[in-house]
C-alpha cells in the first residue's frame, strides 16, 4: 500500500508525556493532496501517483497547468511530486490523500531542502579544527595542504573544501509519528526535520522498517 504525501513545516516544539518525560517534535502541515495522475506500466512504463500540494490562485496557473490539472477536476497547486504504488493499488485522479493514511507509532522519512548558509569555510563547513591561533600563525582558518606532490599532482575529487554549504535535499529516516489530526490536516513527528518553517516537506513510509 502507498505511504507517501506533501506537506509544510510548520515549526518545533515539546510534548510532555504522561510520565512526566519530555520529548522533542516537529508540526507538519500535511495535506490534504489530491491525486492529479495515475501513471501506469502499460502506458507509462512504471507505476506511481501523481499528487498536489498547497492550492494556488486560477490566475497564477498558466493554461497548461490548468488543464492538466481541470481535465481531472483539481484546483491547481503549486507543487506536484510522484510517488512510486504498486499495480494493485486502487487510485484514481480526483482521489484525496490526507494524514490519516498514518497512525501514531508508525515510522516514516522526511525529505527536505536544509536550510542555505551561503559560502562558508572549512571550519564552519566541514568542522575543522583550524591552525594555531597566535605565534605568528597565518592560517587561521584556512584548509591548509590540499594537493598531491608530482605524481598525481592534482587535487582529488570530494576534497573538502570551502563552498556553498546548506541548500541541499536532504532525508531524515525513521522518524516516529506522534500524533495525527486529520481534521486539521497536522502531523506531528518526533525529531527534527530538514529545512526552514513554511519549507516544503515529502513523508514516506520509512525504508527501514518499524
Amino acid at each position: 500500500m502507498h505511504k507517501g504525501m506533501l506537506g509544510k513545516k510548520l515549526g518545533m516544539t515539546r510534548i510532555f508525556k504522561e510520565g512526566g518525560g519530555m520529548i522533542t517534535v516537529t508540526v507538519l502541515e500535511a495535506g490534504p493532496c489530491p491525486v492529479v495522475q495515475r501513471k501506469t506500466t502499460d502506458r507509462d512504463g512504471y507505476e506511481a501517483v501523481q499528487i498536489g500540494f498547497d492550492e494556488k490562485p486560477e490566475r497564477v496557473a498558466n493554461k497548461p497547468e490548468s488543464g492538466h490539472f481541470s481535465k481531472v477536476g483539481v484546483s491547481p497547486r503549486r507543487t506536484l511530486r510522484e510517488f512510486p504504488v504498486e499495480a494493485s493499488d486502487e487510485f484514481k485522479p480526483g482521489d484525496e490523500i490526507r494524514t490519516d493514511m498514518f497512525a501514531p507509532g508508525d515510522r516514516v522519512d522526511i525529505t527536505g531542502l536544509s536550510k542555505g548558509r551561503g559560502f562558508a569555510g572549512v571550519i564552519k563547513r566541514w568542522g575543522f579544527g583550524g591552525g594555531p591561533a597566535t605565534h605568528g600563525s597565518n592560517m587561521h582558518r584556512a584548509p591548509g595542504s590540499v594537493g598531491q606532490a608530482a605524481d598525481p599532482s592534482r587535487v582529488f575529487k570530494n576534497k573538502k573544501l570551502p563552498g556553498r554549504m546548506g541548500n541541499r535535499r536532504v532525508t531524515v529516516q525513521n522518524l516516529e509519528v506522534v500524533e495525527v489530526d486529520p481534521e486539521k490536516n497536522v502531523l506531528i513527528v518526533r525529531g527534527a526535520v530538514p529545512g526552514a518553517n513554511g519549507g516544503l516537506v515529502e513523508v514516506r513510509k520509512t525504508v527501514k522498517g518499524s
